[in-house]
């Protein structure tokens, strides 16, 4: 059995607290949730990767316009920047396991041999953002989840790097069951097939003029359906979603060294102070070279 717990390093409890924030701080986080009533969620997106693992509840997943009906155990992917929220359909417990990770803390542990990410990057071939397993229970990777949740209550010698490995062992254990083949890929259950075609439009050319009048044109849609469309299925405003891919885009780049100067113009901004101004109001930092040493 699962206990519910949390792991802080500050003194916070609740999920939301960080999808206010929409940034992470430490390399990675755990949770362990377990809400006993009913909640509604908002569309929101955060600028690390999220991995939940559904324990119970009557859940589905609705992430970048496509749903997803949930079953226990099933493993939910989110990339950073992908708007999602999930939708609680009863009063039946929701609990969980949501693991945080820094999109960064992942690109320096990718060795020749291994790439820790791998599980996102075959989600995204798949066109899914949801992993099943097979008698999850029997599996390595139930054992490795029960032994995290299990360390997030851990106070005895070594216990923050135990949590560590352990956070580690599930990366490991997650990335071998998709390299051998143990998991299904859930297919979605419902989506707006146009949302659908104007995400992908707009990740295909997140550098190049995207204004509404080009995507409504693309599309034979009047911009003002367009922009009524668009917020209705993801809750964020078109313009709003544009640019808070092309920050997140921004990031990524500067995690690798490109100067900040390069990456405003790579990214879709017409001018330098725009870009500082959206960047820090998003991140709280100015843009500046994040490659870790």
């Amino acid at each position: 059995m699962f206990t519910e717990s949390i792991s802080s390093a500050k003194d916070i409890s609740h999920e939301t607290d960080y999808e206010k924030k929409g940034y992470l701080n430490d390399d990675f986080r755990v949770f362990h949730l377990k809400d006993s009533e009913k909640k509604e969620y908002s569309f929101h997106y955060h600028d690390f990767a999220k991995i939940l693992v559904l324990l119970s509840g009557d859940v589905s997943y609705t992430i970048e316009g496509r749903t997803y009906p949930l079953s226990p155990y099933d493993i939910v992917l989110v990339d950073a920047g992908q708007i999602h929220r999930p939708i609680v359909h009863s009063d039946s417990p929701y609990e969980r396991i949501i693991l945080y990770v820094s999109p960064a803390y992942l690109d320096s542990l990718k060795q020749k041999s291994c790439d820790l990410s791998l599980c996102f990057l075959k989600a995204r071939q798949e066109h899914t953002n949801v992993l099943r397993i097979a008698s999850f229970e029997r599996s390595l990777l139930y054992d490795c989840c029960r032994r995290l949740s299990a360390s997030l209550k851990d106070t005895d010698y070594a216990h923050s790097l135990l949590h560590s490995l352990l956070f580690l062992e599930f990366l490991i254990q997650l990335n071998r069951a998709v390299i051998h083949n143990q998991i299904k890929y859930l297919e979605m259950n419902s989506s707006n097939a146009k949302i659908l075609a104007i995400l992908d439009f707009i990740s295909a050319h997140l550098t190049e003029e995207l204004t509404p009048d080009t995507i409504a044109n693309t599309f034979y849609l009047s911009k003002y359906y367009l922009m009524h469309l668009f917020k209705a299925e993801t809750g964020y405003t078109l313009n709003s979603y544009i640019t808070n891919k092309r920050l997140l885009l921004a990031r990524e780049l500067l995690q690798k060294g490109i100067p900040a100067t390069q990456v405003c113009y790579d990214c879709g901004f017409k001018n330098y102070s725009t870009f500082s101004r959206a960047y820090k109001k998003c991140f709280q930092d100015i843009p500046r070279n994040l490659m870790r040493p």
